[in-house]
């Protein structure tokens, strides 16, 4: 059956450019569109859309407002379309934090240089948030911590003392990820955490201020350079490559180009790779929702040095990739519902660690 998708933008160009590329993918039919949020709002009780795509800045509502209002009502996933700004950045966060599953570009070119790999990515991410039809029920509440019993042993874990470092990697859902799992962690949290979110370069920097707001640990975006400070997260730039280098006693951040051949910018299998040379066996890596397999080979040299790696679960994953890549390959010592893994971070950690 095809997936059933509901185009919102006020431009009457981006609607039909949308409806003819989706019109030419058989698995996808577009049911309807509309000019506005509030049209939107309107439609999908009648329509019944397994998937929406929305703009951010429409006249009478803008998306913001109608992705609350049909979260509220008519749970679907919906795609956001952003432009890559500060304030398109700022816009996303808060349109991902209402409930939208994803985002993307508005503009093909910046999705890909290749128009046909755009397409292909764009129309594999209203598949891969059609089959996640229910949307995950972990938002964040900024109110309250999460009371979901933590999947984690009593007694002291094995391995708790010796961690150095936090690692955390993810894609597609992963802001909202990343925000529920760090607001759980206190604020005297006594290691350093490297966060690899794949985002554009123009998105990282806010994202970063957003989290450092939010959470009650330090968050920044990482610069060449940067030392390695407890408490404090340092999240890869979009469009470079963080690593680490160790330099007169210190662990210091790199910040580099990609390379040829590298598809993510920034890339959590090269961040692993270097946490594992730099921290073998005492690394507590996390995998994260996101599409593909990005984090595998990295936990895997991570595992080959002694270290601790959990992935999230399907369940509460917007779309369950790169988690079951590492999971699928055995190389997950725990799988964890989203809402367990701050917690259990703290357990795991915890007073042990010296």
């Amino acid at each position: 059956m095809a997936v059933r998708v509901l185009i919102v933008d006020d431009s009457g160009f981006f609607r039909r450019r949308l409806t003819e590329i989706f019109a030419a993918d058989p698995g996808i039919e577009v049911v309807g569109t509309a000019a506005n949020g509030q049209e939107a709002v309107d439609q999908v009780p009648r329509l019944k859309p397994d998937v929406i795509t929305m703009d951010i800045e429409m006249p009478v509502m803008d998306g913001i407002t109608a992705v609350r209002r049909i979260m509220a009502t008519h749970p679907t996933p919906i795609l956001m379309f952003s432009s890559l700004t500060t304030e398109g950045a700022t816009a996303t966060f808060e349109a991902l934090e209402a409930g939208a599953a994803d985002y993307l570009p508005k503009r093909l070119e910046d999705i890909a240089a290749d128009r046909n790999v755009a397409i292909r990515e764009l129309t594999a991410r209203v598949r891969l948030l059609a089959a996640r039809r229910a949307p995950p029920a972990s938002r964040p509440q900024a109110a309250a911590p999460a009371r979901e019993p933590v999947r984690a042993p009593a007694a002291r874990p094995a391995g708790a003392g010796r961690y150095r470092i936090l690692a955390i990697g993810a894609s597609t859902g992963g802001p909202v990820a990343l925000q529920q799992v760090l607001m759980a962690l206190p604020k005297d949290f006594p290691l350093p955490i490297l966060l690899v979110q794949h985002m554009p370069g123009t998105f990282t920097g806010p994202f970063a201020q957003r989290l450092n707001q939010m959470c009650k640990i330090g968050v920044k975006e990482a610069a060449e350079g940067d030392a390695l400070v407890p408490g404090q997260a340092l999240l890869a730039p979009g469009g470079k490559q963080m690593l680490l280098e160790q330099r007169a006693g210190q662990v210091l951040v790199r910040i580099q180009e990609p390379e040829p051949g590298q598809n993510y910018k920034p890339c959590v299998d090269v961040t692993f790779s270097a946490v594992a040379r730099v921290f073998p066996g005492k690394t507590l890596a996390l995998v994260l929702t996101g599409m593909g397999a990005d984090g595998r080979e990295g936990a895997r040299l991570l595992k080959q040095g002694g270290s601790t790696v959990w992935a999230q679960d399907e369940k509460s994953c917007v779309v369950y990739g790169m988690p079951a890549a590492v999971a699928e390959a055995g190389l997950a010592d725990q799988v964890l519902p989203l809402l367990s893994i701050g917690p259990g971070i703290t357990h795991e950690v915890g007073p042990w660690t010296s």
